[in-house]
């Protein structure tokens, strides 16, 4: 791939740049670069529940009164092996979610997202960790997500609860 170096993790040492390329050396996060008419703007957790529908409500406002992007994230389903197979350390495995693509949809049809440009964010994994790590990649001015009801949040703990005490920026927590 042209413009791309990949390194062998066993090699420690990178190569110096040589001032007269043409191309400088690719940057060391793997990460896609975000596109930059989203930076600084929100972030809010999607899953399509009543709780997430509110805080999508808020999130939207406050991206229309800051004049910034909305960046709307749906974490997919992972589940923890251990649930089944009752062994340790706890193993994760991917559950096929195709609700994403449903969530992009009804996105697209909503007038009220009309007010503010918008991106839908797919990720796997620990719901607190992709939240923050989508927060820290569009340089995020707040996290916004809704509380979590019911038995589950009560035994696994809230999201909410969770990422307010990990995340390096402002959550906003919407009943």
């Amino acid at each position: 791939m042209a413009g791309h170096e990949f390194f062998d993790p066993a090699d420690r040492k990178r190569p110096l740049a040589d001032p007269t390329a043409a191309e400088p050396l690719a940057a060391e996060d793997p990460r896609q670069s975000c596109d930059p008419a989203f930076k600084h703007g929100v972030v809010v957790g999607f899953d399509g529940s009543t709780s997430s529908e509110r805080a999508l409500a808020y999130a939207v406002g406050m991206a229309h009164r800051s004049g910034s992007g909305l960046i709307i994230v749906h974490v997919a389903n992972r589940l923890p092996t251990t649930v089944w197979a009752g062994c340790e350390p706890p193993v994760f495995v991917d559950v096929p979610d195709h609700r994403t693509e449903v969530l992009g949809l009804e996105l697209a049809c909503a007038e009220y997202l009309a007010e503010v440009p918008w991106i839908l964010v797919e990720r796997g994994g620990d719901i607190c960790h992709e939240l923050e790590e989508v927060g820290r990649e569009y340089e995020a001015d707040a996290i916004v997500v809704g509380s979590t009801h019911g038995i589950v949040g009560r035994i696994f703990g809230s999201v909410a609860g969770r990422l307010a005490k990990r995340a390096q920026r402002p959550v906003i927590v919407i009943p």
